[in-house]
């Protein structure tokens, strides 16, 4: 009987054991294309329409987002949008959490620290003020709060010592240069009489300015000009070359072109120009 009892649980376990295989083969799809697909994960600033900001809905919109939805798409990648502190930005690239910075983001001065996509707006700083504040020209900020978004180019265009000696000593007829974490910060600080103007970029400016009604107005002389591009960690190449292609397919087939206009930016492209 023992003899019997022992051939019965050796025969159980050998048929387990190749239960056990035959599920985990069955489970096994090496050609599933669920396996194959890649994430792009865009991080971007959620509050710098109309590159990249969250709607009244919730959602996150805008031209930049567009794009690269648009590469993501014809990659057969997944796209992962997601919002970063941009003081953090750099941070976030060297990590791995995001795989570039896509949103109205500068090459100048920006060069050698990020691998870049060829530019794709061209853009300048400007200087927003209130239409009733008698400030006319870059010399009437003389004692004026003069307010920018921490790490932004506007900051960088009038703090940076390399070439600037024009931006520097403007600056220094400020009464204050002080600097807020995002552009709506930025604009209640500018309609309470808090400061008197903000230096920010020329895109953000038209349409902030355009949705506010007429209680703001735009300089017209800039601090400096700068253009977009996309910025990867340095050294990734590959991925540039392939966000690159794509976009320059989209430019071909007038893809590039009319996402532009539907964010009312065809002024400001240069990408196959």
């Amino acid at each position: 009987m023992k003899r019997i009892l022992s051939c019965l649980l050796a025969v159980l376990m050998i048929a387990a054991v190749f239960a056990g295989c035959s599920s985990e083969t069955s489970t096994e799809t090496p050609n599933d294309p669920a396996q194959e697909a890649t994430t792009f994960t865009v991080g971007f600033d959620a509050a710098f329409p109309p590159y990249g900001y969250m709607d009244d809905n919730g959602e996150y919109v805008g031209f930049d987002l567009d794009l690269a939805a648009e590469v993501a798409k014809r990659n057969n990648w997944e796209l992962v949008l997601k919002p970063i502190d941009w003081n953090a930005k750099d941070m976030q690239l060297d990590s791995g959490a995001i795989d570039c910075i896509w949103n109205g983001f500068t090459i100048n001065g920006r060069e050698d620290s990020y691998t870049w996509s060829m530019p794709y707006v061209d853009n300048s700083q400007v200087i927003v003020v209130k239409s009733d504040s008698g400030i006319a020209t870059l010399a009437d900020l003389a004692d004026k709060i003069v307010i920018v978004q921490t790490e932004s180019s506007a900051e960088a265009a009038l703090t940076s010592t390399e070439d600037n000696d024009e931006n520097l000593a403007l600056a220094a007829t400020f009464k204050k240069l002080d600097s807020v974490p995002d552009y709506n910060t930025a604009f209640m600080k500018l309609e309470s009489g808090a400061a008197q103007a903000i230096a920010m970029d020329v895109g953000v400016a038209n349409y902030q300015v355009a949705s506010r009604g007429t209680a703001f107005t735009i300089l017209e002389e800039t601090i400096s000009e700068e253009q977009y591009g996309v910025g990867f960690k340095l050294g990734n190449t590959d991925l540039r070359d392939k966000v690159e292609a794509t976009l320059n397919e989209m430019v071909a087939d007038g893809t590039f072109t009319a996402t532009a206009e539907k964010w009312g930016l065809t002024d400001s492209v240069c990408l196959g120009e």
